[in-house]
């Protein structure tokens, strides 16, 4: 990927040629020596190469991490079964308002802030919020139909320690704002290296491109680099629709490229949609808490009565709000109660609505149906990449990825020790890349609308466009370094020449 204007490194015309050139053809490889690369197959070699060197270590820790979260359900239901499920199911569910007693009972600090009703084998969880924890809450867990307490933990939007031990883990290492790097890094560039690699795939496939060679290994292959290229280039065109879907979904929650999504969303007016809690009849003042003399006010700052809580949900339910539903406390008497589906498995269930705790009517409504096609396929996204879309499906999937992608690493790094040259009658510590001055085959033209390209991608995506001009950067330093000292032709050993 160099842009300098000396001639390109190129080998030798006296060393052996043993193994073709990526996005070369074939028949001209094996007529002559090498020759100058030209065209885009060459430039996207070494972008691959260098992006598969340097940035294939952020999606292997994405890969392992991702593969840990994936099966949270089924280590929750083990380490948290306690608190999670009741022992027995039998007769009816106590009052909420009995329930939410209960958890007040053993948890008398903090503001009460929302309720998910139990039902089945699940319990009832309570969140209580307090300054000291954040975004974090404690989380009482009551067992529906006996009233009791049967357990309390420090949960994170409703999810358990494990659970978002793994999740920070995942996002960001557990080292805060600056962890998050990682997994952006890893999410910028995951897209172009599978697009780029399946280009190069095809192109290699030109003389003899049938539907085998494209997605099957070349088992008949000696070992050495050709059966390692078969198994990773095989590998990745059968996962790259999914890891596409990956790249995507992980980008719009990411800090950088995800902040230019929810200002693309907001433009377009298609974000997530959310009720509107005002009360009929109440004053800004009063509807933010604030008071300045009067009964109104004084409520105000007593906030929601929690016996409220029962009619609240009879008058969601009979609006049509079936399945699980959290229950937003309002912290004052002017503003409306929420109760919002949290239905995650397809066909995925998000209407919401208000309602007047004193008159139990629906003040307010917004249904999934009618959200907004992309918020809908934003939604949709996050709950597949959080293996919840499709349930036990969505888990296996995530897992074949996360596997294949791991697979598919250690295979690109397995054919860069492979193609070590020889020189001196001793093995390099590391592979060549691909030949540079590849994008002097490019025409003017072409190559003015990538780099327009290059460029509005780069700002869409930061931690793709700093990577890649850290790449030209060390690129040419590299390539300046290499003129100014004598060049040793190098030799390829048999088991790189497979």
């Amino acid at each position: 990927m160099s842009v300098n204007s000396d001639a390109p490194d190129l080998p030798a015309p006296s060393e052996e040629v043993t193994d073709i050139p990526e996005g070369e053809d074939t028949a001209a490889v094996a007529s002559g020596p090498a020759r100058r690369p030209s065209g885009l197959g060459p430039l996207m070699a070494r972008l691959h190469f260098y992006a598969g060197v340097l940035v294939a270590p952020f999606l292997l820790v994405a890969a392992v991490t991702g593969l840990l979260y994936t099966f949270t359900p089924q280590l929750d239901s083990f380490v948290y079964d306690k608190e999670l499920t009741v022992a027995h199911t039998a007769g009816t569910s106590r009052p909420l308002a009995e329930q939410v007693d209960a958890a007040r009972a053993s948890h008398p600090k903090g503001t009460l802030l929302a309720v998910r009703p139990g039902s089945g084998e699940e319990t009832t969880q309570v969140d209580f919020a307090q300054p000291e924890l954040g975004e974090r809450a404690h989380t009482v867990y009551v067992d529906p139909y006996t009233g009791k307490v049967t357990g309390q933990l420090t949960t994170w939007y409703g999810s358990t320690p494990l659970k978002t031990w793994l999740d920070d883990l995942h996002r960001n290492l557990h080292l805060g704002t600056a962890g998050r790097y990682y997994s952006e890094i890893a999410a910028s560039w995951l897209w172009v290296l599978v697009l780029g690699g399946l280009v190069l795939w095809w192109r290699r496939q030109r003389r003899n491109r049938t539907a085998r060679r494209l997605l099957l290994p070349d088992l008949a292959a000696r070992k050495g680099v050709r059966r390692t290229r078969s198994w990773h280039a095989a590998t990745g065109v059968w996962l790259a629709v999914g890891l596409l879907v990956l790249s995507a979904t992980g980008l719009t929650w990411s800090r950088f490229a995800g902040s230019h999504f929810g200002e693309a969303l907001d433009a377009l007016r298609s974000g997530t949609p959310g009720v509107s809690t005002a009360l009929p009849g109440a004053s800004a003042d009063e509807q933010g808490g604030h008071h300045h003399g009067g009964g109104t006010g004084s409520h105000a700052t007593q906030g929601a009565d929690p016996k409220a809580i029962d009619g609240v949900l009879a008058a969601a339910r009979h609006d049509g709000l079936s399945g699980p539903v959290t229950i937003g406390v309002p912290q004052d008497h002017t503003t409306a109660w929420t109760v919002s589906q949290t239905r995650n498995l397809w066909p995925v269930g998000r209407d919401s609505v208000a309602v007047d705790a004193s008159s139990e009517k629906v003040v307010d409504r917004v249904d999934f149906a009618d959200w907004p096609v992309l918020a809908k396929l934003t939604r949709w996204g996050i709950n597949a990449h959080m293996g919840t879309l499709f349930g036990l499906v969505n888990q296996i999937l995530l897992a074949v990825l996360a596997i294949g992608l791991t697979c598919m690493i250690l295979w690109g790094y397995r054919m860069w020790w492979q193609r070590r040259p020889v020189r001196d009658g001793h093995r390099a510590l590391f592979g060549t890349p691909p030949a540079r001055g590849a994008w002097r085959g490019i025409p003017y033209g072409a190559l003015a609308a990538g780099v327009v390209v290059v460029i509005a991608l780069g700002w869409a995506l930061p931690l793709f466009g700093v990577p890649l001009a850290g790449f030209l950067a060390a690129d040419l330093v590299a390539g300046a370094v290499r003129r100014r000292r004598p060049v040793t032709p190098p030799t390829t050993g048999s088991g790189a020449a497979d």
